[in-house]
């Protein structure tokens, strides 16, 4: 690790993320690891959550350890007092910290004013803990990672940079189908293409869907509209509606393309009902594997005891 926080996918080398995957499939098969005792999780949340909250408490609980979880209400981060102190008051309480923030600055200044590890648990940024469940579950589903084609269609979100990073440090081929003006980020871009030559794999953009799909291993889609864009929801739903994962788009795609969606799910929106329920979607396996990445990454940073043992 390059360091003791995982703000971004990149904070970890392509190595430790192919380890930390493999962690994850063995917790995933029944393997056990506990922690020191006593340890304890802060989740730090200014924005709500189903999986990210009850991944990591599970995960957290599962390997020996307790957490708490700190609601908007309770912290104020940034609003009722500075986020640097918020960090160095939760140091002296607990063992780590996964934050889940509007901006990706606050997550920066928590692990800039922090002694202990903190993980970025979703920002506006990046969304490491789902690019590597979504990497997981790829690996499950087609066997490997490299090599494999992966089409995102819609806006160009902090899911998608995380996966278009995780993708390029792994050697997947990486698409991303949007409109104007809502493509992932340059400087996001720019880091993956660099991942990518080293790699070997590829990054494209592009504005059509259509083209996008045609010979992808796993059709990728998110919400249009993310929590704090609630006013832009109309012209967004205008914007994308080329790009909703349906069943004409599906068929240009392989036999074998799996489709995947980080929930929750608009159903008629970025995504119809036919296809989220259809064979080829893997967006529960995709939700459940949260779980198990959520244990790999505690069991890293907190020091896991002891070798593997069967359950």
């Amino acid at each position: 690790m390059k360091g003791k926080d995982i703000l971004s996918i990149t904070d970890l080398e392509p190595e430790t993320i192919s380890v930390l995957l493999t962690d994850a499939l063995e917790l995933k098969g029944g393997r056990q690891r506990r922690i020191p005792e006593g340890k304890v999780l802060a989740l730090l949340f200014e924005k709500p959550s189903l999986r990210t909250r009850v991944s990591f408490e599970v995960a957290m609980m599962g390997i020996g350890g307790s957490s708490l979880y700190l609601s908007p209400a309770e912290v104020g981060l940034g609003k009722r007092e500075p986020v640097a102190d918020v960090a160095r008051v939760l140091e002296r309480y607990v063992d780590v910290i996964a934050a889940r923030t509007f901006s990706h600055q606050s997550i920066e200044e928590l692990g800039n004013h922090c002694s202990i590890p903190v993980i970025n648990a979703l920002s506006d940024l990046e969304h490491p803990c789902q690019a590597m469940a979504d990497i997981l579950t790829i690996i499950e589903k087609k066997g490997d990672i490299n090599g494999i084609k992966i089409a995102y269609l819609g806006d160009g979100n902090n899911v998608a940079s995380s996966l278009m990073l995780a993708s390029a440090m792994l050697g997947a081929d990486f698409t991303a189908a949007s409109p104007d003006g809502y493509q992932v980020k340059a400087e996001i871009m720019s880091q993956a293409e660099q991942y990518a030559w080293q790699s070997g794999s590829s990054i494209n953009c592009t504005q059509d869907a259509g083209s996008a799909v045609v010979g992808a291993d796993v059709l990728y889609t998110d919400v249009w509209t993310s929590m704090g864009q609630e006013e832009e929801a109309r012209v967004r739903r205008d914007v994308f509606f080329p790009y909703q994962l349906n069943s004409e788009l599906l068929c240009n795609a392989p036999e074998s393309v799996i489709v995947m969606h980080p929930l929750p799910a608009h159903r008629g929106e970025e995504i119809t009902a036919e296809v989220i329920e259809s064979p080829h979607s893997v967006v529960f396996d995709q939700a459940e594997n949260r779980l198990h990445v959520a244990r790999a990454l505690l069991l890293y940073l907190l020091g896991g005891l002891g070798v593997y043992s069967d359950a």
